[in-house]
């Protein structure tokens, strides 16, 4: 009786475990098992390449190794060696390594075939950032019926790095963003399985991830991997490092190497470099130092392959993805003002003819620093949005161009705008990872809004659908854009650009 108790015992133990494992996918290198949480599947820390440590360092990235059973994917993988980012509005678990090429999954757990897919890379300026941040999740889209897909890829010189004795390899240098490309290729080869189309697949990012759009688009090894596209705060005309030539770059990796004892520029140098401890490599470079160690620290270089040339000679040849886009960027984004101006005279200087112009198309711009950044941010982010959006509709590609001006109505003693990469907790519907329980319903209506245009999107190729206002596409002749005032988003609808006058002399100071 004992035995059978005991037997009848078991019996239920198994089957209640069985009922409580999550849900399993095969993908072509093995089984995986996620977690389910309010209707949503979740699969986290999903390896999509091998470990790119020892030989495997600053080479491109190989497909994962198989493996036997089920690998538990409930936990996200370690983001990519970097060094923190205090204040950081997208922060990491503290979990890093060089190890660290892995992709998450979000589904709905009533899955339906075909299902359409958004695949995210996350800014940092190519050295901090990862898939980790709880700002990341994909739980929303996953509601909307979208399987969402977010990758890690290789950061700082771990991830863009030249020598001498990598030139012979026909992908060098640009690692990070052949991790990229790798993940795409994952999703085209896997994303079936988690009943995802891979023929409908909507690529976007913001900062270094909308930069890296622009790279994909561009690239004759990643247009084909995806369907539309959405760049956020990603500029349009040059890439984040410019047009940084592989020669220069080689330059620079001599000079790291020579830093730590180490010379020449054949195989055993590079035996050598592989050698150095992860960390020493990746050093202390982060968004706020990097541009001091440019001695040593590339960054994404021209390499004759991946990347060819900026994304302006590549627009205006037409020689790109001809797909559907959204492009934008916020209303006090980034900007660098390299240098200190006296008065504003000296400021209206740099518009040559134009300067009585420019004096009085910002006439109502005060003071002086406002000015100056206001210009800075115009030619980095928000002009060459426009110019991408220009480049585009000339060519007789779907495109739609927004700008973000919403202030959380906890930060608007704080801000003077929408700062860089704010839109991104309303992109994505998740406010209390960044505001908590400040949350206001007026936050909230703003991130349903754009949330919604967002997934019309990558479902349909259009932003618009019912019940929202009209987006219309961008043309040459109306200049409107999508803005999200911020006075909420009952207030949010389609303007000819305000910024007009002030961009047409901003695109005269464009290289």
């Amino acid at each position: 009786m004992r035995l059978l108790n005991w037997g009848v015992a078991a019996a239920l133990f198994y089957s209640t475990a069985v009922l409580a494992r999550g849900p399993i996918v095969q993908l072509q290198s093995g089984r995986i098992e996620g977690s389910v949480q309010n209707g949503v599947d979740r699969f986290l820390g999903i390896p999509y390449a091998r470990p790119p440590v020892g030989t495997l360092r600053w080479q491109r990235p190989l497909s994962a190794k198989p493996w036997q059973g089920i690998k538990q994917t409930t936990t996200f993988g370690p983001s990519c060696l970097q060094t923190p980012l205090k204040g950081d509005a997208a922060p990491l678990p503290p979990r890093y390594s060089e190890d660290c090429l892995t992709l998450n999954v979000w589904r709905p757990s009533q899955i339906q075939q075909r299902m359409p897919v958004m695949v995210w890379i996350h800014g940092g300026g190519f050295v901090n950032g990862g898939s980790a941040a709880i700002v990341y999740a994909g739980r929303s889209f996953a509601r909307q019926g979208i399987v969402f897909v977010s990758i890690n890829y290789r950061l700082g010189r771990l991830g863009f790095f030249a020598h001498p004795a990598l030139t012979n390899n026909l992908f060098h240098g640009n690692y990070g963003l052949m991790d990229q490309i790798k993940a795409l290729r994952w999703v085209q080869d896997n994303i079936i399985s988690f009943g995802g189309d891979p023929s409908n697949v909507t690529l976007f990012g913001e900062s270094a991830g909308g930069f890296s759009v622009h790279a994909l688009l561009t690239s004759h090894y990643s247009r084909d991997l995806f369907n539309k596209a959405i760049i956020e705060s990603g500029g349009g005309r040059v890439n984040i490092n410019g047009d940084y030539p592989w020669n220069k770059a080689v330059q620079t990796g001599l000079a790291f190497a020579k830093a730590h004892g180490i010379s020449g520029s054949g195989a055993d140098a590079l035996a050598k470099l592989r050698a150095l401890p992860a960390k020493m490599v990746a050093g202390d470079i982060n968004m706020w130092n990097m541009g001091a160690q440019r001695a040593t620290y590339s960054g994404p270089m021209m390499d004759g392959h991946v990347m060819t040339e900026n994304p302006e000679k590549a627009y205006q040849a037409g020689d790109f993805a001809h797909i559907p886009i959204l492009v934008g960027a916020n209303s006090f984004d980034l900007g660098f003002v390299m240098r200190h101006y006296k008065n504003r005279a000296d400021i209206f200087k740099q518009f040559g003819k134009q300067a009585a112009q420019a004096a009085h198309a910002y006439a109502n711009v005060h003071p002086l620093k406002a000015l100056a950044y206001r210009i800075a941010m115009q030619k980095m982010m928000i002009e060459p949005a426009r110019f991408v959006a220009q480049e585009f509709a000339k060519q007789h590609v779907p495109v739609w161009e927004y700008r973000f001006g919403y202030v959380a109505k906890s930060r608007q003693d704080q801000w003077p705008g929408a700062v860089h990469a704010s839109e991104i907790p309303y992109v994505f519907n998740t406010l209390n990872a960044t505001y908590a329980d400040k949350v206001t319903a007026s936050d909230q209506q703003m991130a349903t809004l754009i949330h919604q245009y967002w997934v019309n999107f990558a479902k349909t190729g259009n932003p618009n659908g019912k019940g929202l206002a009209n987006w219309p596409q961008y043309s040459l002749k109306k200049d409107q854009l999508m803005w999200f005032s911020p006075k909420g988003a009952e207030n949010s609808h389609a303007v000819r650009d305000p910024q007009q006058s002030q961009l047409d002399l901003v695109q005269l100071l464009q290289p």
